[in-house]
C-alpha cells in the first residue's frame, strides 16, 4: 500500500447531526475530534509507507483508532467493530455514517510498521507534541505512558483474542465430530471460559491479567493437542482442520519450559507474513514485496 496525504478535513455534516443528537453534552472521543482535530497528520506517518501501490487507509485514523483502543481495552477485531458500529467513533474519525469500516488485520499491519520503521513512541510522541502545543502540559517531566506501552497492551489484546477463540474454535468443531470424547477430556473451567466468542467479552485491562489469561488459554490449548496426540484418541478428532490451525498458532506464539506454557518474546516469532491473523482465514497474511504491502491471500 501507499500513502496518499488525506487531510483531516470535516465531519459529514448527517454524522455530525446523529453524533450530537445522541451526546448532547460529547464524550471522550468526540471531546478529542472536536479539541484536537489535528492531532495526528498523514505527513506524520509518511515515511513507512512506499510511494507506489495500492492507497493506504488514512494512517492518522489508524493512529487514532490505536488510542481508542488502549483507553477502551478493545481488541482489533472489537475496534474494527466500533469503527462500523460506534457514531462517535464515526464522529472523531470524520466518516460517512454508512462507511463500512475494514478488516480488523489492517490495524496489526499498522502497528507492524511502526515496529519495522522503529518509531513505536510515535503516536504518543504526537499527541504529547500537540498537547504541549495547546498548553495543556507542561514541557518539562516525565509521562508514565508511553506509546510501546500503548501498543504493546493493544498487541496483548490482539494477540490474546487470537489464542482464545482458535482454542474455542478448535473445541467447538471436535464436539461436533466427536462429542463424547470432548467431555471426556474437557476441563470443567473449560465450559465457562470458551462457552462463547472471545469477542463478545471485554478482555482484561491490567497487563497482569492478560498475562494470566494467556497463560491459562496456553495451558489449555497444550491439554488438548496432548490428548489430542495420544495414541487413545480418535482419528476423527486428529482430522478435523481447525486442529491444525491450533497447532500453527499455539507453535508461533506459545513456547513450553518445563512443561509450562509461556507467550514467545519477539525475537523468537516468525516475520509478520507468516503468523496467522484469524482462526477463520487461515490463508490470509500480512505480505510484503517490492515495497508494496497488502494483508490477503498469498498465491502459490
Amino acid at each position: 500500500m501507499s500513502l496518499h496525504p488525506e487531510p483531516i478535513g470535516e465531519i459529514p455534516a448527517e454524522t455530525v447531526r446523529v453524533a450530537r443528537a445522541a451526546f448532547p453534552k460529547g464524550n471522550i472521543v468526540t471531546r478529542l475530534r472536536d479539541e484536537f482535530s489535528i492531532l495526528y497528520q498523514d505527513e506524520d506517518f509518511r515515511r513507512f509507507y512506499p510511494s507506489r501501490g495500492q492507497p493506504a487507509l488514512a494512517p492518522w485514523r489508524l493512529a487514532l483508532i490505536t488510542i481508542f483502543q488502549f483507553l477502551e481495552h478493545l481488541s482489533d477485531r472489537q475496534a474494527a467493530d466500533s469503527v462500523r458500529a460506534r457514531i462517535d467513533w464515526k464522529y472523531a474519525l470524520g466518516l460517512e455514517l454508512t462507511d463500512p469500516g475494514f478488516h480488523f488485520s489492517v490495524l496489526t499491519e499498522f502497528r507492524a510498521r511502526l515496529v519495522a520503521g522503529q518509531a513505536e513512541h510515535l503516536l504518543l510522541d504526537t499527541m504529547l507534541e500537540r498537547f504541549k502545543a495547546r498548553g495543556l502540559i507542561k514541557a518539562r517531566g516525565k509521562q508514565r505512558t508511553d506509546s510501546t506501552h500503548v501498543l504493546g497492551a493493544v498487541h496483548d489484546l490482539h494477540l490474546l483474542e487470537l489464542v482464545a477463540e482458535t482454542l474455542r474454535a478448535t473445541l467447538d468443531d471436535l464436539a461436533a465430530v466427536v462429542p463424547d470424547w470432548v467431555r471426556g477430556i474437557a476441563q470443567p473451567a473449560w465450559f465457562e471460559r470458551y462457552a462463547h466468542r472471545i469477542e463478545d467479552y471485554r478482555l482484561p485491562k491490567s497487563r497482569e491479567k492478560r498475562e494470566a489469561l494467556s497463560l491459562e488459554i496456553g495451558t489449555d490449548g497444550f491439554f488438548l493437542l496432548d490428548a489430542l496426540d495420544d495414541a487413545s484418541a480418535p482419528a476423527a478428532a486428529r482430522a478435523v482442520p481447525m486442529v491444525q490451525t491450533l497447532r500453527d498458532v499455539w507453535r508461533v506464539h506459545y513456547a513450553r519450559d518445563d512443561g509450562r506454557p509461556r507467550w514467545r518474546a519477539g525475537a523468537e516469532l516468525p516475520p509478520v507474513g507468516e503468523r496467522l491473523q484469524s482462526p477463520y482465514d487461515p490463508e490470509m497474511h500480512y505480505s510484503t514485496k517490492r515495497q508494496m504491502e497488502w494483508s490477503g491471500y498469498k498465491v502459490h
